[in-house]
């Protein structure tokens, strides 16, 4: 059941992000995904050059797991464990109107540390924005990737609306921020 679903999950895309690479400077930036109390995990690092970026998972703080048929890179957690989602289409990695493109590329789900599998109502998206001090700041939002059990129609490279996300519960998250800078 979770394979075939999972399979069209991967067609994921996005609501526009508030905010645009001129927020970051071209050159590298690291990715740390932050659990209350400010602990943090680096998951990736980030060059930006001309608002064009390319990621790079940093593998060192994942490990393999193998959820409903497919690997997946995973953080382990003392209770949830955050399984990366690859976006598997093109996109643009564009950041000069927005950063939606690059929050397709920071897309996971979480799942109990002692569950097997996975479940795709558990589909975590970090709506992105500057803040004050000059970096890019997630916040955790929720939502139930079964509503990309299949691929968008044709020229819809939008079809998660803010109604499709709701915002996380800090408190009932292992890590509820994402931080670039």
């Amino acid at each position: 059941m979770y394979i075939s679903r999972l399979a069209a999950v991967l067609a994921f895309a996005s609501v526009p992000a508030v905010c645009s690479a001129g927020d970051l400077t071209d050159g590298r930036h690291a990715i740390y995904l932050e659990a209350p109390g400010a602990n943090r995990i680096l998951i990736a690092e980030i060059d930006i050059k001309n608002d064009q970026y390319s990621i790079e998972m940093d593998t060192e703080n994942f490990s393999d797991h193998f959820l409903s048929m497919r690997p997946f890179k995973c953080l382990d957690g003392p209770e949830k464990t955050w399984c990366h989602v690859p976006y598997p289409y093109p996109i643009a990695r564009d950041l000069s109107q927005e950063l939606t493109d690059l929050e397709y590329d920071l897309l996971f789900l979480w799942k109990d540390s002692s569950e097997y599998g996975i479940d795709l109502w558990n589909g975590v998206y970090y709506q992105l924005e500057a803040s004050d001090d000059g970096r890019i700041r997630g916040h955790l939002h929720e939502m139930d990737m079964n509503i990309l059990s299949a691929p968008p129609d044709a020229g819809n490279m939008r079809p998660v609306v803010d109604s499709d996300l709701e915002p996380g519960d800090v408190d009932s998250h292992w890590l509820p921020v994402l931080i670039i800078e």
